[in-house]
């Protein structure tokens, strides 16, 4: 029998571990769940629910353990920092935990973690906080009510206003469910399959609308342990996402070159369209990655290979058909799901993201048949990494846009933009 874990101690490790070595969230979430799982589907969402929300809302926290702390949160010791962050988290928006479990629960884990010294200073905030809740929030500033850094409020108000900016900021503290791709080319036999498998194991599920095959499921948290995911009948990916091979005019036998591939989505979706794919990124985890889903879709007409998109690869000069370049970004449009970026982005990774994108650009546009397509996306929503980015390919490539669209944050698809371009000459 496998031993029950402890599933706030494991959130507070995973916060610590965040904390100190910078490790990105969505990964170690994975991993973790991954390790654990053994465990049911509720405390899987509680762990996911806690870590999540902790680092989503970590300003707002802030600012009320502050309020009502002697000691200021970066005066803290890191482990009292995070168990003081994800006890209020639970004080606050988790309303099926009895406040008394979890001021309990946060002395108990600072006694058996040796803080015994502190546990009369914890016990006396929470308890403060928890009886002064409808106080916590009065006349907050836009920063710590939407939890996000001043850098990308203002980025997001200068390019679209302050009315979608806070649109955009409030989508991102709702819960999002997982999106899956079915793939297209099944028979309907295959799809009823799926249908009756998430029947069975009692998760709700919806369609998206655009495009027809993306479904959103509503309660669940680990679909790899179901055997229609594990046979590749379909794959986790945003419905966004989706649009950028639906805008390729992408047919059955065309070449397709994606250089930044990792997970494999995309290229893994015009596998689906036909196209004979030529799959790239940066690292051997980023290609184990891609060699991991194409093996559970057991997907053929494609290849994979270490590349840096920086640099020019002469063997494929004007070979392919279509080049996908969905490019590092800032990731503005999906905060909801990265919450880390809400509070670590500066000017300066604004500035190298950018000098970034046209360093791929630069080295890879050639890849591109004349009349062959340039599918440039990303899955933020600044414009200098966006429109204005399209602008530099126009002015410095042989390319002339036919579509842009940019996809705002909703229940159901993430921020992203979308360019195609077509090689003339």
């Amino acid at each position: 029998m496998e031993s029950r874990i402890n599933a706030r101690e494991t959130v507070l490790e995973m916060l610590l571990d965040v904390n100190r070595n910078n490790a990105f969230s969505h990964i170690l979430l994975k991993k973790v769940l991954d390790k654990y799982n053994y465990i049911d589907e509720y405390e899987k969402a509680f762990i996911k629910r806690l870590f999540e929300g902790t680092l989503e809302r970590e300003i707002t926290l802030d600012h009320v353990i502050n309020k009502y702390s002697s000691v200021p949160v970066n005066k803290m010791k890191p482990f009292i920092r995070c168990l003081m962050r994800m006890s209020v988290y639970q004080l606050l928006y988790m309303d099926r935990v009895p406040d008394s479990a979890v001021i309990n629960e946060a002395v108990k884990l600072a006694k058996k973690r040796k803080f015994s010294n502190l546990s009369g200073f914890i016990n006396a905030v929470l308890r403060k906080i928890s009886t002064q809740k409808a106080d916590c929030m009065d006349d907050v500033s836009i920063t710590v009510k939407y939890a996000a850094n001043d850098l990308l409020i203002e980025s997001l108000t200068d390019d679209y206003g302050e009315e979608r900016a806070l649109q955009i900021l409030e989508q991102s503290l709702k819960t999002r469910h997982v999106s899956v791709r079915i793939r297209e080319e099944l028979f309907k036999s295959e799809i009823d399959t799926i249908f009756d498998e998430w029947d069975r194991n009692g998760i709700e599920y919806r369609p998206v609308g655009e495009p027809e095959y993306a479904y959103e499921l509503i309660n669940t948290e680990d679909i790899s342990r179901l055997e229609c995911f594990k046979n590749g009948l379909y794959t986790v990916m945003d419905a966004s996402a989706m649009l950028v091979c639906e805008n390729a005019n992408i047919t059955p036998g065309c070449k397709v070159i994606d250089i930044c591939a990792a997970p494999g989505g995309k290229c893994l979706h015009a596998v689906s369209k036909g196209g004979i794919v030529d799959a790239r990124d940066v690292s051997q985890h980023k290609v184990e990655l891609i060699e991991e889903n194409i093996k559970r879709l057991k997907a053929e007409s494609v290849t994979v290979k270490i590349w840096d998109a920086t640099i020019t690869d002469e063997t494929v000069i004007e070979s392919a058909d279509i080049l996908i370049a969905d490019v590092p970004c800032s990731g503005f449009g999906v905060i909801s799901k990265k919450p880390d970026i809400k509070k670590n982005v500066t000017r300066d990774s604004l500035d190298s993201i950018i000098m970034l994108q046209k360093s791929i650009l630069d080295a890879s546009w050639r890849y591109v048949k004349a009349g062959g397509y340039l599918i440039y996306s990303t899955c933020t929503l600044r414009k200098a990494e966006n429109e204005e980015q399209v602008k530099y390919i126009e002015e410095h490539y042989p390319f002339e846009t036919e579509k842009m669209q940019t996809v705002f944050p909703d229940d159901q698809h993430d921020g992203f933009f979308i360019a195609r371009l077509k090689r003339i000459g």
